[in-house]
């Protein structure tokens, strides 16, 4: 059976656009001076539908758009990207490179982009691009078809898999760091399992496969440990993204704003979880029941910061794969209460945990536990509330509740939540993250509960790869928000569609989830670079013919990525890099001794070549650094691969130290332009006696 293509330009609900705002604006160019384009808001009346318009001068203007889909939509996410600056800045990138940028609400009058019908998103999307068309015609005096990418990350990749997929209003598409239909909400749920179960180990992890390590991450673990390590990584989490934790960042993601769907959905299933034979709450010798947290105490006394009541303690949020979410959080207020109680295990595991007042004149509020801490000068019990979607503003809560008060603090639901992908096993089979929940049949071998992953795409349909333009998609391989084999898996849609020979698929090393220049440290780099290329190939390669770099060439084994070793043949946007020193990824010397660090830097055929080579030796791993990374400018000898860089170094102190070396590609050999350099790194540990 053909499927239906949605043409905007003949929906009779989207042709009478209006336009509130056409103006003259500023903004910096991050690559020197500014930038004047004209900017023009308007919508759709009737329909909740507004739209951004931003335009390059006449004499820029190359006849091509690129339109952003941010992963939640709102009321105003149309104007989301207006505050974006630096390498981050969409639209700065967009005018430099002669496109004007188009982003709109996507039809939702709301946060969280709830809708009674999902399918507005891309055809709002669609009915925004095509007017876009007119308008820009309009202003450049021509007849010529603009040339249109639509593109977004996260939940922003589902809704970009879907105008691509369901739409004829753009020519080419960049979905990056995508999920699959079956990753929301399993996914998160497994990553929040992991930094429970793996609270005590993620420091053991991260050094045993860190430079120099010893290479087998189960090393030190208890059974039950490397038994939620196993798991987790047959999943698809890739092992390095633990770094995250172990530097001391956790960070739950958007479960806060998923969990509330689980529940609306499968409400049992917080009953069954700690009742029902195989579930894992329902032992009660199991790690579950053990880090299950009930507790109840009286208020002894609760107010709000003075910080707080200035600045209103309102939750942030952008438009960005890792921050758009946090918009939907009800905000803390700066709220705390004092209690009468305390867990008798000072280990205990509290978070995620929901605080009701039971009996009290805040009987049927809930907020969500910060933190629980003793004040060792005073003794003092004190709650600090976190922001959570779908829970009351804590001081508004404080106001109704008085000394005596009793409290309930109960986080069973997130730790039941925290299991459900086991009990979501996919039917399809190719969803091989799951097999190890399968009998040798295929059936699943845990209790399952109605599959939901499909419908938190927020498109109302799911990835066919059935694709109605060109595709360059963007995967992480440190992600740690979605899994990497979720670009493995789609490829093998658009495959199973005979649409292949218009997908290119791009990995990137030592990238994580966020599209943010500061998701870049001593550890990792960012994507960013890449995602700004891929959009400028996909538009070339429609409106020139101009074939795109190859697919990164990659293996598929136990649900991980891993691309081909020798960045010679490994294909793609990415140069590889092998650091050294002496020689060697371990190095042990005395305190004041020199040693070599050697940088060999591989650029992939036509891929550009090297524009800078950096070392840092602080091992900053903080998200954003705290202090600056590769500082140190290496020199470097271009060669017919790509580049050699040699430092002398030394240490005045023992300790184990790393180093570390970053190459920057730029594909034209322009080292000026920010937005499309592609970044990789490697590191050496050096143990200083």
């Amino acid at each position: 059976m053909t499927k239906e293509i949605y043409h905007a330009l003949e929906d009779p609900d989207y042709q009478d656009a209006y336009v509130d705002i056409d103006e003259l604006r500023t903004r910096p160019n991050p690559n020197g001076g500014e930038l004047t384009y004209r900017y023009v808001h308007g919508g759709f009346p009737g329909k909740s539908v507004k739209f951004s318009l931003c335009f390059p001068e006449k004499e820029k203007y190359t006849g091509r758009f690129f339109h952003y889909l941010s992963p939640f939509p709102g009321p105003d996410e149309e104007m989301a990207s207006l505050t974006r600056t630096g390498q981050n800045d969409h639209i700065a990138f967009a005018l430099e490179h002669g496109a004007y940028f188009v982003e709109s609400n996507m039809g939702s009058a709301q946060q969280f982009g709830g809708s009674p019908e999902p399918r507005r998103v891309w055809k709002a999307s669609a009915a925004v691009a095509e007017f876009s068309r007119k308008k820009a015609m309009e202003i450049y005096g021509t007849d010529k078809r603009p040339v249109g990418v639509v593109y977004g990350g996260s939940g922003g990749g589902y809704k970009t898999m879907a105008c691509i997929e369901n739409t004829d209003a753009w020519d080419g598409a960049v979905p990056f760091v995508i999920g699959s239909p079956a990753s929301l909400p399993n996914t998160i749920t497994m990553l929040v399992q992991g930094q429970r179960v793996l609270r005590h180990c993620f420091g053991k992890i991260i050094d045993n496969i860190d430079a120099g390590g010893c290479g087998d991450m189960y090393a030190g673990l208890t059974d039950e440990e490397a038994a939620m390590l196993r798991e987790i990584t047959l999943m698809g989490k890739p092992p390095l993204s633990w770094y995250v934790e172990a530097s001391g960042r956790v960070d739950p993601g958007s479960l806060p704003v998923l969990t509330p769907g689980v529940k609306a959905s499968d409400p049992k299933y917080f009953q069954d979880f700690w009742t029902v034979p195989g579930y894992e709450g329902s032992d009660s010798n199991s790690g579950a029941a053990r880090d299950r947290f009930v507790l109840r105490a009286h208020v002894i006394a609760c107010g709000v910061s003075d910080e707080a009541k200035q600045d209103g303690g309102l939750p942030t949020g952008g438009n960005g794969v890792d921050d758009a979410w946090k918009k939907q959080l009800a905000s803390s207020g700066g709220a705390w209460m004092e209690i009468d109680a305390m867990p008798d295990d000072p280990d205990q595991y509290v978070d995620g945990t929901n605080i009701t007042f039971p009996g009290t004149a805040a009987d049927g509020k809930t907020l969500l536990l910060s933190s629980l801490t003793r004040e060792p000068e005073t003794g003092r019990s004190l709650i600090l509330f976190g922001a959570a979607y779908g829970a009351d503003r804590a001081s508004d809560v404080m106001a109704l509740l008085k000394p005596g008060d009793e409290v309930l603090l109960d986080n069973s639901d997130y730790v039941a939540v925290q299991s459900y992908y086991r009990h979501q096993v996919p039917a399809e089979t190719d969803f091989h993250a799951w097999d190890q929940f399968r009998n040798p049949d295929g059936t699943p071998r845990t209790p399952q509960r109605p599959f939901m992953g499909k419908g938190f795409t927020g498109t109302g349909t799911v990835q066919d790869g059935d694709i109605q333009g060109k595709v360059l998609q963007i995967q992480a391989l440190v992600d740690e928000a979605t899994c990497p084999w979720c670009a493995h898996w789609y490829r093998e849609q658009v495959r199973k569609a005979g649409k292949l020979d218009n997908m290119r698929t791009y990995f990137f090393q030592r990238c994580m989830h966020g599209d943010n220049t500061a998701m870049g440290n001593s550890m990792v780099v960012n994507y960013m670079g890449g995602l700004a290329q891929a959009l400028l190939d996909v538009s070339d390669w429609v409106m020139k013919g101009r074939e795109p770099l190859e697919t990164t060439k990659y293996s598929y084994e136990d649900n991980q990525i891993e691309v081909e070793p020798d960045a010679a043949k490994r294909n793609g946007m990415q140069a590889g890099i092998v650091l050294t020193a002496n020689g060697q990824k371990c190095l042990r010397v005395k305190t004041g001794e020199a040693f070599t660090l050697r940088a060999e830097t591989t650029v992939p055929e036509n891929a550009g070549s090297v524009v800078a080579m950096d070392f840092d030796f602080h091992d900053d791993r903080s998200i954003p650094a705290a202090t600056p990374v590769f500082d140190v400018r290496g020199e470097f000898t271009l060669n017919d691969k790509g580049a050699v860089s040699e430092l002398s170094w030394h240490y005045d102190e023992p300790g184990t130290y790393f180093a570390a070396a970053r190459v920057s590609t730029q594909r034209d050999g322009n080292a000026n332009d920010i937005f499309t350099r592609v970044w990789n790194l490697d590191r050496v540990r050096i143990i200083v006696e």
